[in-house]
């Protein structure tokens, strides 16, 4: 498959949608002097090369009484368990995020709760999967860093 060669309007459209994924195309149209048509058939050019695959809502966790997050390092028993013990994982709603790892552990997961003991009921349930034998967590103190555009930008700069 061909490298999908964006230029510098591509890269104007995707910085306003990652600023705003609602932003209208009329919008974004008036601040870059294009047609809204122009943006409309080049977010599809990038949808079509997979570069765009949906948008994302972002939500204050802490408005919503979220706002506890942990880092859960997984150890299995034996990798070939990890399918499974993704499958069980994927059915506790509190956990985010789950990569499958190497290094010190098999699998490691974020977790979102309300408090120290809703986490704790949270590990607890991850813990008690089959397949599961330990499992090491790190509380977040703060999301220091969560920041999509310089990595675009570099990425930008690079081609």
């Amino acid at each position: 498959m061909a490298k999908f060669k964006l230029d510098e309007v591509d890269h104007q459209i995707l910085d306003m949608l990652i600023d705003n994924t609602r932003i209208p195309f009329t919008d974004i149209a008036k601040k870059l002097v294009i047609s809204a048509g122009t943006v409309h058939v080049r977010v599809k050019k990038m949808e079509e090369a997979g570069i765009i695959q949906g948008s994302t809502l972002t939500l204050d966790y802490k408005k919503l009484g979220y706002s506890f997050i942990a880092y859960v390092g997984i150890f299995l028993n034996n990798t070939s368990q990890t399918k499974f013990v993704l499958e069980r994982i994927a059915e506790i709603p509190n956990v985010t995020v789950a990569h499958i790892t190497t290094g010190k552990f098999n699998v490691f997961c974020k977790v979102r709760a309300k408090d120290t003991s809703h986490a704790k009921d949270i590990i607890f349930k991850l813990d008690d999967i089959e397949g599961i034998y330990r499992t090491e967590t790190m509380i977040s103190m703060e999301e220091s860093l969560n920041d999509k555009k310089r990595l675009m930008h570099t990425i930008f700069n690079e081609m």
